[in-house]
């Protein structure tokens, strides 16, 4: 049903890559010259830079799955340009999203390139150092603050958990790295390290913190789906596993419609720009999984698989041992 909408269209695409690169190097600009003459307020223009830069890294995304241009040399080479600029090494990471995408919700399967979530019985099991460790890394300021910056800028610079697999991970992170050292000291060069810094640093930050946040809700929500392998579907997965981020239109341009995520995990090809018409021309797809901005940030309380309710549960206040989850108040929708 969703073949017909896989085909890319070479304008429309480079329309877009010109539309996101341009505005991100204008406002990095302009961040960088009023910030070198002293006013504070040149900060500000680091937001929109690093709005433009987590839609560059969606850019990246659908050159990774083959979805913005008809060849694959091309769909490469503009995703390993853009990887300079996001800090993610293209095939690499390319490589961990496409395990990502077959494994999404499958309780057996490793985590990688996803959200680790653990069940109740999981967690019941780990030792007291395992719970705290799990449950520093669940926290909001962690996972959204102190994980983005450990992610883009230290963990993307070596194959971590791929150390073996062959030349790929280290020529696809090598390869970046080369690229990042050349564009960075270009830049030091050019404007000295200090201006470079206080204007990249924050961009970097605050990108990656989106990106993190918009990856979560992808698939953190009350009603998600998990299953274990005998049970898992990739079809089920897909729809009822991964949510439709229903954003404002503001938001949703500047996240390359990343947020009809359901129909992006039935069908990965289909170019981020042809999303929109897939909901409009089959509405029966809007509301499943459908998240709001508003109920989003209720999300963030979720951290356990609850396997005798079927939903993400949240830690239960003064947790022990034995008592370690609560229900969330929504209620998942049935399927």
């Amino acid at each position: 049903m969703l073949r017909e909408y896989r085909s890319p269209r070479l304008l429309r695409s480079l329309i877009e890559l010109l539309i996101t690169a341009v505005p991100f190097a204008l406002f990095w600009a302009l961040a960088w010259i009023t910030l070198d003459a002293g006013h504070w307020w040149g900060f500000l223009f680091t937001v929109p830079a690093a709005a433009f830069l987590v839609r560059l890294f969606m850019l990246q995304h659908d050159c990774g799955h083959g979805a913005l241009f008809h060849s694959r040399r091309a769909n490469d080479l503009v995703g390993r340009v853009i990887g300079v600029l996001t800090l993610a090494p293209y095939d690499f990471w390319r490589h961990t999203h496409a395990h990502h995408h077959s494994t999404a919700g499958n309780l057996d399967r490793p985590h990688t390139g996803g959200i680790n979530t653990l069940t109740v019985r999981q967690y019941q099991e780990q030792s007291s150092t395992g719970r705290l460790l799990y449950r520093l890394y669940r926290h909001p300021l962690i996972l959204f603050g102190l994980a983005p910056s450990y992610v883009f800028i230290l963990n993307y610079r070596l194959p971590f958990g791929f150390m073996r697999h062959g030349p790929m991970p280290w020529l696809s992170t090598m390869g970046t790295n080369l690229g990042i050292a050349i564009v960075v000291t270009t830049m030091i060069w050019l404007l000295g390290a200090g201006a470079f810094l206080r204007v990249q640093l924050p961009v970097t930050l605050l990108a990656g913190s989106i990106g993190i946040w918009l990856f979560y809700v992808q698939h953190q929500f009350s009603s998600t789906v998990h299953e274990h392998a005998d049970d898992w579907t990739f079809h089920e997965t897909a729809l009822y596993g991964s949510s439709h981020y229903d954003l404002p239109a503001v938001l949703r341009w500047f996240t390359a419609n990343i947020g009809v995520h359901h129909v992006h995990h039935l069908a990965s090809r289909i170019p981020f720009y042809r999303l929109p018409e897939v909901l409009r021309d089959h509405p029966q797809l809007r509301g499943i999984s459908r998240v709001t901005l508003q109920q989003s940030l209720g999300t963030v309380r979720l951290a356990l698989w609850d396997e005798e309710h079927r939903q993400l549960v949240a830690f239960a206040p003064h947790a022990d041992v034995t008592a370690c989850a609560s229900a969330p108040t929504a209620t998942p929708s049935a399927h």
